[in-house]
């Protein structure tokens, strides 16, 4: 169960579809399958979970544990939401809880046993038996994914032509079934006539059987006439009512033979737009082969570049790592150079004020000399001049 039969696989290949939107529809439901095929079978593997352990691995196994737990979980608060009416709406949230976090198992299931083909493979090789609902889900959805296939298979025209190709024939089929039923209603009629007729004369003869007894035995030999006679009358009305019946099945026929000459008719038509179906299909087999051809060197010519990108983005790692460290570096080294720059500043700014300073000084120290040296000479000059009178005298 769950696998595809040689014939299925087949089919499902001659008809691939001819669109990617047709193809990742049909891939969304084959995957849809895949995952109910797979959620059906969680159920039985719990229950020989002993024997599967191994094969599935911790992981899986702590996640089926836990998702037993919580169904257990779940079947408890239903039989006591039944047994006690009470606090209605906390068992409803519990409820709603629950069933979020039994949801979450499920995906979280689906998604560990889905990233292992090979195990999903072998548990549907080992585990042969589904509940009956979930086995007619899935039975009733691939006859659902097979039809939607089929209809985005089938060209707008395509369908248009049959749609019109099965009127026309309902409708022939229709007016048959009325040339039929009219011609049964006549027929009934003629037998239900023909048998009240027989039934009154039956009457009639009963009443003269009941007549005859009071009469004497001169009136047998009439009686007997008159019997015959009756006898005879019945005898050639059911013969022409045969004669009728079989005229009226002998027209059944020949409308058998005329519904058969239409499909035989319709048959050549229907067998060409077959044939020119298989050719599309052939066609668009031989596309989606060249396609998938395509596909595969730009697949590889994808592969070699991303490769080559991949070794391109790790050396650009390892160069960005390096262009940090260097720039790290670098803005350690530019806040020594802002501090010794600062401290330059700084001593020039002080040299600068020393020196402004110091030529202060220097040049208040040059006007006191010059001014010292000239109070000298106007003091040896006012000198000179009071010996020199002094001498005159």
């Amino acid at each position: 169960k769950g696998m595809e039969t040689p014939e299925k696989a087949t089919i499902t290949r001659r008809l691939k579809p001819d669109s990617i939107e047709t193809e990742r529809i049909i891939t969304v439901l084959d995957e849809t399958i895949a995952k109910l095929e797979l959620s059906s079978l969680i159920p039985c593997i719990i229950d020989s979970l002993d024997r599967f352990a191994d094969m599935l691995g911790p992981e899986i196994t702590n996640n089926l544990i836990e998702h037993q737990k919580l169904s257990k979980e779940m079947e408890r608060l239903l039989s006591s939401s039944e047994e006690d009416t009470m606090r209605a709406e906390e068992q409803q949230g519990c409820l709603c809880l629950l069933e979020q976090r039994l949801k979450c198992s499920v995906r979280n299931v689906l998604r560990l046993l889905l990233a292992n083909p090979l195990l999903c493979q072998a548990l549907k090789y080992e585990v042969w038996e589904r509940e009956s609902p979930a086995e007619e889900f899935i039975e009733a959805f691939g006859e659902f994914r097979n039809f939607m296939l089929e209809r985005l298979l089938t060209s707008p025209m395509e369908e248009e032509e049959k749609i019109r190709f099965m009127e026309d024939m309902s409708l022939q089929i229709k007016k048959d079934a009325e040339v039929i039923t009219a011609l049964q209603a006549e027929l009934a009629a003629a037998i239900r006539t023909q048998e009240e007729e027989i039934h009154k004369k039956d009457n009639v003869i009963e009443d003269l059987k009941t007549s005859m007894q009071d009469l004497t035995k001169d009136c047998k030999a009439g009686i007997q006439r008159i019997k015959q006679e009756a006898e005879k009358q019945r005898e050639e009305e059911l013969q022409a009512s045969q004669g009728r019946c079989a005229r009226l099945q002998q027209d059944i026929q020949q409308l058998g033979a005329q519904l058969d000459a239409l499909v035989v008719e319709h048959r050549a038509p229907e067998l060409a737009l077959r044939k020119r179906k298989c050719r599309m299909e052939m066609e668009i087999v031989n596309w989606i082969q060249k396609y998938d051809a395509d596909m595969g060197e730009k697949q590889a010519e994808y592969e070699e570049v991303h490769a080559a990108y991949t070794e391109e983005k790790n050396q650009l790692s390892l160069l960005m790592e390096k262009h940090a460290v260097l720039l790290q570096e670098y803005s350690q080294i530019e806040e020594e150079r802002r501090i010794q720059e600062e401290k330059k500043e700084q001593a020039l700014r002080e040299l600068n004020t020393l020196t402004l300073a110091a030529t202060r000084i220097q040049a208040f120290w040059r006007g006191y000399l010059i001014r010292s040296l000239y109070k000298s000479k106007i003091k040896k000059k006012k000198k000179g001049k009071g010996k020199g009178k002094k001498i005159k005298k």
